[in-house]
């Protein structure tokens, strides 16, 4: 049997409750041998609320997981053992792709590994502004100041802010800012 990727359906909010239950399960059913591996696909998020930086996990598909497992014996049949064993676990929905799903491409698994790879080193901040948006800065030399988003960055966020009757440029963090109501 080949092991291949599934997209797992499990209520929302529940992803890692769901993936302890498997991980739990698969001890004690002793299914190493059919599930090789579930992930989260996530990323840590930092944001501010109420002049508070903090972070948090976000999830690259809410809703959903990932399982590498054997469900397809060598004649493209089902296995009812590992089928039976996702089906039955708390908080699954079942398979994306119903009764005979499709596993994912290589390329597809690739590009999601690759994109966990890539934000485990670092903290993505959240951003909720766009272009051409007043904000208000919060901190730094310039608090209270308003001014436009004129350029959104990796590093953090280019606002105009008007001194003395003129525009200037002004390079801020994510979190020194914040929108006006």
């Amino acid at each position: 049997m080949k092991m291949q990727w599934f997209v797992l359906h499990a209520l929302s909010g529940q992803e890692f409750k769901v993936k302890q239950n498997i991980d739990r399960r698969l001890q004690i059913e002793e299914m190493g041998d059919l599930i090789e591996e579930v992930l989260i696909p996530t990323e840590k998020v930092s944001e501010v609320k109420m002049g508070k930086k903090r972070e948090m996990t976000r999830k690259f598909y809410p809703g959903y997981l990932l399982g590498k497992l054997a469900l397809y014996n060598d004649d493209n049949s089902i296995n009812e053992r590992t089928w039976h064993f996702i089906q039955q676990t708390p908080g699954i929905i079942g398979f994306v792709g119903g009764e005979k799903p499709a596993p994912l491409k290589e390329s597809e698994v690739e590009s999601i590994l690759n994109q966990i790879e890539d934000k485990k080193a670092k903290v993505t901040p959240k951003i909720n502004f766009d272009v051409g948006e007043t904000v208000k800065i919060n901190d730094g030399p310039f608090e209270n100041f308003t001014g436009d988003v004129d350029e959104i960055t990796d590093k953090g966020i280019k606002v105009s802010v008007s001194i003395f009757g003129r525009t200037a440029p002004v390079e801020l963090e994510y979190w020194q800012v914040e929108k006006i109501s």
